[in-house]
């Protein structure tokens, strides 16, 4: 089942997907690895995240290789600055631990020795391929230099290694033509495409909105201010209506000043911008601009655009609406043609034995072996290897306790009384109405059993209430454990204190509003993120803080458990994603490439992948193994504020302030379907609404020939009232959070609002 809420408020777009949950391995033996330059995801290396690579350095140590590198000029100056950073604020060890895995020799921090030829060049993207090598290398290996990889980039892109950097982007826009012919030169280009055939018009209108805003930033750049302001106000009302909140914020810099420090202005420059044109249309602006001899507006094109040739039929308007709209513009084909395996893992063998009550209830019917199917171990549905599934050992997974093994054998119990949803069947709803949450309610969680429920609060408080008879009790005081018969079968029992006993408990130790929570699959634990720019890590047993993880030094917006524990991923305002491991205080992964904040954090359910949607409104998914950028979606209209994976593991669902709610084919890479207002998606939204979709039959109605290799998108159809199935109002509720039962009874959740 997909469960999907939809938010106009930050940080309160909330999706979820009740997940079939795989197996867990241990980890193989170990390989070598080989180290390749780091990509920005687009296929080419080291091109559109130089910005943020040149803040995060020690994450090429970090990734695990023991091979140098040699770096270029720039990358040597790079890693040397960044030493000089961490050693002017006295950490040495840190200096010391990348100085060695970049292979620098001692005296490299010496003004006079400048010699670092076996500097890394690698960046937070990835820069080492461990594909088929060691998967406990992402433990063993990439945590030595972890305290060195965490320390450079965490006060994220802008920091004071990029301001000698700021100059130099900066300085492209001196290059200049006569700043009165710069009306000239647009309106003559925009006349151009009005009069071009209409198969060719919607591509070629691509070029106006990049073009437009690198031509006022020479303006001014270059101190031309009322040209600036007469371009703007002459051409700014031509530009799709989803750039509008780009352009507010261009049109504050009107001065050479507001340029320097200026985010938005760096994501625009160092990040080309992607347009996705016909060859045949891309000829007739070739021939357009030469005949003219329009040099201004080619040289913009050729020094800031990256144009994507494809053969083949111009795309139309709608097609290309349909994947417009992020800060970069579209993806490179190339950037989702990385081999995905979204298959499930193999679930472990494990005996699920009758109930007494099953078995009695079997003989009065007379027909004692009905249900010997179900003592077949777990694994007997999925004896076949997924060819599309990753190895069991190509990331290190915990160990199955026998607590697990038990949980197990519950879920699958609880499957067996699962509710077959459809067209026909729509799931029951059960909503939770926080009442008199003066503080605020930010985020919520169910565990997968759905006996706990926590909520993040405004005031940075967490709390966690038992949805169930039984309460919650803290474990009894060392003092009072020593005089427990450890013995004893109910010794679990015995353990908890009842004086503790009662139906929520408040968690007190963040310092800001906590935006994001996420109970651990054995309910042991829980993960609370904060604008503290923390995420902590919550016994469940004692109900106090076991561990603050420290790497984002703005807001973190959310965090997430992998759905076999363990491993957590986080994303906030530094715009970037970090993996994370229960056990290490430093991050495991960076993943870097978005070009503002990261706004939620899914896992894959297979674990090896983690997706992550940014307020630069496109959708990446990421690499466990090796911390590569595997897939870029765009289509979305506003920040992303919402993710869920499909059951399967094959689809991914996206929600964000743009209404619209866009399914995506994760094998494929591309967009299969648009809602714009397991087989039932369910969506949650500010406006105290719960609806359900049909989802599986979006995915039925989508043919294979639709697929455009070509174009790297398909045609999609529009029917998507037809796939609402029903809407649920409330009193005076935004829904806040969405979650699937084990037997399919959808459960939601929001603070009431007078």
């Amino acid at each position: 089942m997909f469960s999907f809420f939809s938010s106009l408020a930050h940080a309160h777009f909330i999706l979820k997907m009740a997940a079939v949950q795989g197996g867990l391995v241990d980890a193989a033996e170990e390989k070598d690895i080989k180290t390749e330059p780091a990509s920005d995801g687009f296929g080419n290396n080291n091109a559109n995240d130089g910005r943020l690579l040149s803040t995060s350095p020690g994450s090429s140590a970090s990734t695990g290789s023991n091979k140098t590198v040699a770096g270029a000029p720039e990358d040597q100056q790079t890693l040397l600055a960044v030493l000089q950073f961490l050693k002017k604020n006295k950490l040495n060890e840190s200096v010391e631990i990348l100085r060695r895995e970049a292979g620098l020799p001692e005296d490299s921090l010496d003004p006079k020795g400048t010699d670092a030829s076996g500097a890394g060049s690698g960046g937070a993207s990835g820069g080492v391929d461990l594909e088929g090598g060691d998967a406990s290398s992402l433990l063993s290996r990439v945590t030595v230099s972890a305290s060195a990889g965490a320390q450079a980039p965490t006060k994220g892109p802008i920091l004071s290694l990029d301001q000698p950097d700021v100059s130099v982007v900066l300085s492209a826009y001196s290059q200049q033509g006569d700043p009165a012919l710069y009306e000239v030169y647009y309106s003559g280009l925009k006349k151009f495409i009005e009069t071009v055939l209409d198969c060719h018009r919607a591509e070629l209108s691509q070029v106006f909105y990049p073009l437009f805003v690198h031509m006022y930033l020479e303006l001014v750049y270059n101190n031309h201010e009322s040209e600036a302001k007469a371009f703007f106000e002459k051409f700014s009302g031509d530009q799709e209506c989803y750039y509008e909140d780009d352009l507010r914020i261009l049109s504050g810099l009107t001065k050479k000043e507001h340029m320097r420090g200026n985010e938005t202005l760096l994501d625009f420059r160092t990040s080309k911008f992607v347009l996705r044109i016909s060859r045949d249309s891309y000829q007739l602006l070739k021939r357009h601009l030469q005949e003219r001899q329009n040099n201004q507006i080619w040289n913009i094109i050729q020094e800031h655009l990256y144009i994507d040739i494809f053969d083949g039929m111009p795309r139309s308007k709608s097609q290309i609406d349909a994947m417009s709209g992020s800060l970069a513009g579209e993806a490179k084909r190339e950037a989702n043609k990385a081999k995905v395996y979204y298959g499930l893992l193999k679930e472990p063998e494990i005996e699920l034995p009758l109930d007494d009550e099953d078995e009695e209830a079997e003989n009065e019917e007379g027909k004692p072996k009905k249900k010997k199917p179900k003592k077949d171990s777990m694994g007997s549905k999925s004896k076949k290897q997924d060819p599309n599934a990753p190895s069991q050992n190509r990331i290190p997974l915990p160990e199955l306790k026998d607590s697990d093994k038990l949980d197990k054998i519950m879920y699958m119990k609880e499957s067996t009384k699962r509710i077959r949803l459809g067209p026909d069947n729509l799931p029951s709803i059960c909503y939770y109405t926080f009442l008199n949450a003066y503080q605020g309610l930010t985020a919520v969680d169910f565990t997968d059993d759905s006996s706990l429920i926590a909520g993040g609060f405004a005031d940075s408080t967490v709390r966690v209430w038992s949805v169930t008879p039984k309460k919650l009790r803290k474990v009894k005081s060392a003092a009072d454990l020593n005089l427990i018969d450890k013995e004893s079968d109910d010794v679990l029992e015995r353990i908890m204190d009842e004086k503790t006993a009662s139906e929520s408990k408040i968690l007190y130790g963040h310092s800001g509003p906590v935006y994001g929570i996420s109970f651990s699959p054995d309910r042991n634990y829980l993960l609370s993120s904060s604008e503290d720019g923390t995420v902590r890590l919550w016994s469940l047993q004692t109900f106090t803080c076991l561990v603050g993880y420290k790497g984002h030094n703005y807001p973190v917006w959310d965090t997430q458990f992998s759905p076999h524990g363990y491993y957590f991923v986080s994303g906030g305002h530094d715009r970037v994603a970090r993996l994370w491991a229960t056990d290490h205080y430093q991050p495991l992964r960076m993943f870097s490439g978005h070009l503002a904040d990261v706004t939620c954090t899914r896992f894959h359910p297979n674990s090896n992948y983690v997706a992550t949607g940014s307020s630069d409104r496109t959708i990446r998914l990421w690499d466990v193994l090796n911390g590569n950028c595997v897939r870029i979606f765009t289509g979305h209209k506003g920040p992303i504020h919402a993710l869920a994976f499909s059951p399967n593991g094959k689809f991914l669902a996206s929600g964000a302030t743009d209404g619209r709610v866009l399914l995506w084919d994760i094998g494929h890479g591309l967009m299969v379907g648009e809602l714009k207002d397991g087989e039932i998606l369910a969506s949650g939204s500010m406006d105290n609404t719960v609806r359900l979709w049909d989802a599986m039959k979006a995915f039925d109605d989508l043919e294979t020939d639709d697929f455009t290799a070509a174009t790297g998108h398909i045609h999609l159809q529009d029917n998507s009232q037809e796939l609402l199935l029903g809407t649920y109002m409330t009193k005076s509720t935004p829904v806040i959070h969405l979650h699937f039962t084990r037997r399919n009874l959808l459960l939601a959740a929001g603070a009431y609002n007078p």
